[in-house]
């Protein structure tokens, strides 16, 4: 199976499936002598966790991370940091059913028609569980772009029908953990639980969208022709699981408007503002020719509802013949609020991918 590995010179490679021994990472590419902390990997762990919340899975899984290699001393040696976090509550019985028949929507048919064999306990490798060692890589990501002064959040902007007009802004942590769909509007997230709550009752599930934010992004990263900075971003999301679409600055919205509408106009350089160019507005989303402008890079990312629904669905068997799925096991009603620390995660790993192929970049100047 090939495409296990993103990133060119921070670059990770995943292993594991959902009902194995562990789900691991290897991260090669990071820089030596950056003080690392297992507790902010863990934390960021704890936040992608099954059975943190009444709208979220029941697994039942500590997702604790031990870190094999990479590490002396509390700091980075540059060798490949290698971590893995073991399965203890896979329930592999609950998809024995599963075997013989193809879940709609699911990757069970493709994977099948591909590989010839597939572990259909959990969907194995097609699994989000394997997400949790994209976890570990954003954690140590972040926790070096944040020596250079980037940060990056994500936070739920919309389930279903019901959505947040407050969105594309900077908001603290305390808001956006509050609640526990991650959405820092109070009064809309009350509403986004609710309706998670009532699809839940019914054995149904519904999709939502994350909004992206990364501040604090020099000038310049991203490469003007195939590795723009925004089309990495954009199959970094579209990796993820369940992920429909990936739009940045007004996305969609620009194909509504006139150039006079959506260019963004520079702004004089003050003395008060330092010597860094500004925009009047940001359509763009912090991005234009492929690289970052500067401003605040802004994205948002659309996630299907999840396809294994708790009441029968008719499908066919590996036979082609006609039959009926009822899927037990535990499942998320709503991805988006697990899918925060993803999407931190893998924009995380993409900036700071980038921003090492910059510093080669200026090195050759």
């Amino acid at each position: 199976m090939a495409g296990n590995s993103f990133g060119q010179v921070f670059r990770l490679t995943t292993f594991g499936e959902s009902h194995g021994e562990a789900i691991g990472v290897v991260v090669d590419g990071c820089p030596s002598g950056i003080e690392m902390s297992i507790q902010l990997i863990q934390d960021d762990l704890d936040r992608r966790r099954p059975g943190q919340s009444r709208i979220t899975t029941q697994r039942n899984e500590a997702d604790s991370v031990k870190v094999l290699s990479g590490l002396f001393e509390g700091k980075t040696t540059g060798a490949p940091i290698a971590a893995i976090v073991l399965n203890q509550d896979h329930r592999s019985n609950d998809y024995a059913n599963l075997a013989s028949v193809f879940r709609p929507s699911h990757a069970d048919f493709t994977y099948s028609q591909k590989y010839g064999h597939r572990d259909h306990r959990g969907g194995g490798r097609s699994s989000a569980r394997e997400t949790a060692a994209r976890v570990i890589a954003g954690s140590i990501a972040k926790q070096v772009l944040a020596r250079v002064g980037v940060e990056i959040q994500a936070y739920v902007s919309q389930v279903g029908r019901i959505e947040m007009l407050d969105a594309k802004k900077w908001y603290s942590a305390g808001e956006i953990e509050k609640n526990i769909v991650r959405c820092p509007n109070q009064s809309v997230a009350k509403q986004m639980i609710e309706l998670i709550e009532t699809v839940k009752a019914s054995g149904d599930t519904i999709g939502g969208v994350v909004t992206g934010i990364i501040r604090g992004c020099p000038v310049g990263l991203g490469e003007p022709v195939f590795d723009k900075l925004h089309a990495d971003l954009g199959k970094a999301m579209l990796s993820i699981n369940a992920v429909k679409g990936f739009e940045y600055g007004d996305g969609f919205a620009s194909a509504q408007e006139f150039g006079s509408q959506q260019n963004d106009l520079f702004v004089e350089t003050t003395k008060k503002r330092g010597s860094k160019t500004l925009t009047s507005t940001n359509h763009s989303g912090g991005i234009q020719g492929g690289i970052s402008n500067g401003m605040q890079i802004e994205f948002r990312v659309a996630f299907k509802p999840v396809a294994t629904l708790l009441k029968s669905q008719s499908t066919v068997d590996i036979k082609g013949k006609k039959a009926i799925v009822k899927p037990k096991g535990r499942h998320d009603p709503c991805v988006v609020p697990r899918a925060v620390p993803i999407v931190e995660a893998m924009a995380a790993i993409t900036i700071l991918d980038h921003w090492l192929r910059n510093q080669a970049v200026k090195l050759e100047k």
